[in-house]
């Protein structure tokens, strides 16, 4: 029969007191933020070094860690991997049992662990160094096995944990993710890598479709373009406006040059005035020189001059001004630029 009676070496749970709450969240907080300040006091020549070592490594970075420095380890591999160095994680356990072979001698392995004692890196540090592969530490005691097995050691110790029992790995964490991002962030530097390289690791996101994207990817062009020839009639301008369902067309001389454009805007000013479109031509209420973009253009760059400028269509033309095709404020919309 089962005993439901409780644990009595077993603290109940305490009710949440918001005093206290606030109280242990900002603690733990300043704990980190100063973990993470205490960095600056312990960067040396290491970090030069590093950096130096993986800037001109012809192989990969293979970043390596277990528990939760593994964690940080794997994020470290995707950071530098998006912005220009090319890594990967390894788990140590696996490269025990076959994974090692995964590792180069042109490769730089860049080692977490906070104690620097951990078994699985102990265990395979030295077979990496035969292979002739860099060994870059991270960790947070200069004097630990790892730290002096490496060909270069980067200094990420903290004071105390965040954790009240000085036991769960928090401070330490925060300390070695911060500092393998400032490793990422120098390489990115040294790389001259650009907002447009992080677009191209990233297409599927929102940066990469701004900075990916062109005009001429989201323009209408064909029978999706609404046109009409000078001397057109305004009505036969307002059935192609209500044929191409765009809102406006464009107005071309006979070699299609952009002479203007004619909106639904300026259908409604006509008809206010009183004026009985059936006797005007598009050349008398069109507005003239409209504004245009280059198909070769960030699509980015039309939604930011839409926005700026209020107007909900452009015209794209070439470099002689002939009509090529047409972005509206919806297009944008439905390629997620805006």
């Amino acid at each position: 029969m089962e005993n439901h009676s409780k644990d009595p070496h077993r603290n109940a749970p305490l009710q949440p007191n918001a005093d206290q709450v606030f109280q242990r969240a900002r603690e733990v907080i300043r704990i980190e933020a100063d973990a993470v300040l205490g960095l600056l006091d312990q960067l040396d020549q290491q970090l030069v070094q590093a950096a130096e070592r993986i800037l001109n490594c012809t192989g990969r970075v293979v970043v390596s860690g277990i528990g939760k420095s593994g964690h940080v380890a794997s994020k470290i591999a995707a950071t530098l991997a998006s912005t220009g160095t090319p890594a990967y994680f390894v788990h140590p356990a696996e490269a025990q049992h076959g994974d090692l072979g995964m590792i180069q001698a042109n490769d730089v392995v860049l080692a977490f662990s906070n104690s620097g004692e951990t078994e699985e890196l102990a265990l395979i540090a030295p077979h990496i160094k035969r292979l002739g592969a860099v060994l870059i530490a991270i960790t947070g005691n200069p004097e630990s096995s790892l730290a002096k097995a490496a060909d270069i050691h980067l200094n990420a110790a903290v004071q105390t944990e965040a954790c009240p029992l000085n036991l769960a790995p928090t401070a330490s964490t925060t300390a070695a993710l911060a500092l393998g991002d400032a490793l990422a962030l120098v390489l990115l530097d040294l790389r001259g890598f650009s907002a447009e390289d992080f677009a191209r690791s990233h297409p599927g996101g929102s940066l990469g479709r701004r900075l990916l994207i062109r005009v001429e990817d989201v323009m209408r062009t064909a029978a999706q373009l609404p046109s009409v020839p000078l001397g057109t009639s305004v009505t036969d301008a307002f059935a192609e406006i209500s044929a191409k369902r765009m809102g406006m067309t464009a107005v071309l001389d006979q070699d299609r040059r952009v002479m203007g454009i004619f909106t639904d805007g300026d259908l409604r000013r006509v008809l206010s005035q009183g004026i009985d479109i059936r006797n005007v031509k598009i050349d008398d209420v069109m507005s003239r020189q409209p504004k245009t973009i280059d198909r070769h253009r960030l699509a980015s760059e039309v939604a930011h001059l839409m926005e700026s400028t209020r107007i909900n269509h452009l015209l794209v033309v070439d470099d002689q001004g002939r009509l090529e095709g047409a972005v509206g404020i919806h297009d944008l919309f439905e390629s997620k630029i805006l």
